[in-house]
């Protein structure tokens, strides 16, 4: 597992896949399967892995969370940098802080927490964090103006960050006035698009984000990794082709749930990825048996 400081070189050298964290029968975190899952990635070039919502780290139990991360450390190859997440409340992350210290990830992504926090709060939360830690975090912006701009450049400016997931959902990611007032504060290069290949032309054209996280790039990871090799290399036109590939089982995720809708398609076409956790219910048959398909369809179309 790499252990480095991440930099805006490291971010964009591979899409950022997201994965769901596959369980056995029982519910308990399956070695096995998590491996593949792993494995099928890396063999396809994908370098970074962060475990955030579609691993539901937000519903570990925090007698799990150190097999959670044993299981990312001891399968992943010396080159692949793994982010694992803490939160969303700050007695979990701190208790998760400590778990950390027999770690050595160079970075974790505090989950974002909307109820019972306040921007003032989620500041200083976050300083006493990265005090226990040790080391900067990957802010996760998710809500709009959940932070405003000049508190997220202060979190930059005093070393709190390491790079930033922006996910605020847009009808027309190109107008996001709030990305504007960010961007004209803090580097470009240390934004990551959060909401997979559909806004991440965009978001990387106009805006100069490093890369893009992805939950589909678990089905597909050869397909992602070149729309963003071709989004690098400026060829805009071939991307919107690969993009357009991921459309389908991207609106079966916005029509039912992100997350559930990615753990079956990873189990359909990849590895057993076992029953949803608790407080998320699990997908009727028939939307099983669509995103099945649509699952098997985007993996097919790599070759």
């Amino acid at each position: 597992m790499r252990t480095i400081t991440v930099t805006p070189e490291v971010l964009a050298k591979s899409v950022i896949a997201v994965p769901p964290l596959a369980r056995d029968s029982n519910g308990r975190i399956c070695n096995q399967q998590n491996t593949r899952i792993i494995q099928h990635l890396e063999s396809a070039g994908i370098s970074t892995l962060l475990y955030g919502g579609n691993a539901v780290f937000y519903h570990l139990r925090p007698s799990e969370y150190a097999a959670a991360l044993n299981v990312l450390v001891e399968n992943t190859m010396i080159d692949t940098l793994v982010i694992p997440s803490v939160g969303p409340s700050y007695g979990m992350m701190m208790d998760q802080a400590e778990v950390l210290k027999d770690y050595p990830f160079p970075t974790v992504m505090i989950l974002p927490q909307k109820e019972i926090a306040d921007e003032k709060g989620i500041v200083s939360g976050i300083h006493k964090f990265v005090a226990s830690f040790g080391k900067p975090i990957v802010l996760y912006l998710k809500h709009d103006r959940w932070l405003s701009p000049t508190t997220v450049q202060g979190l930059v400016r005093d070393g709190m960050v390491s790079w930033i997931k922006y996910a605020v959902v847009r009808d027309d990611p190109a107008k996001d006035e709030y990305l504007d007032e960010i961007l004209s504060l803090i580097p470009n290069n240390i934004l990551v698009s959060g909401i997979g290949e559909q806004p991440a032309i965009i978001h990387m054209r106009d805006f100069g984000m490093s890369s893009f996280t992805s939950g589909c790039v678990c089905v597909a990871p050869e397909l992602s990794l070149e729309m963003l090799r071709t989004i690098q290399s400026g060829d805009f036109d071939k991307a919107e082709e690969i993009r357009e590939k991921f459309v389908p089982l991207e609106d079966l995720r916005n029509s039912i749930n992100p997350i559930r809708v990615l753990h079956h398609a990873v189990s359909a076409a990849i590895a057993p990825t076992g029953p949803m956790q608790p407080m998320l219910g699990e997908l009727t048959d028939e939307e099983k048996a669509g995103v099945s398909q649509a699952a098997m369809t985007l993996k097919d179309r790599q070759s």
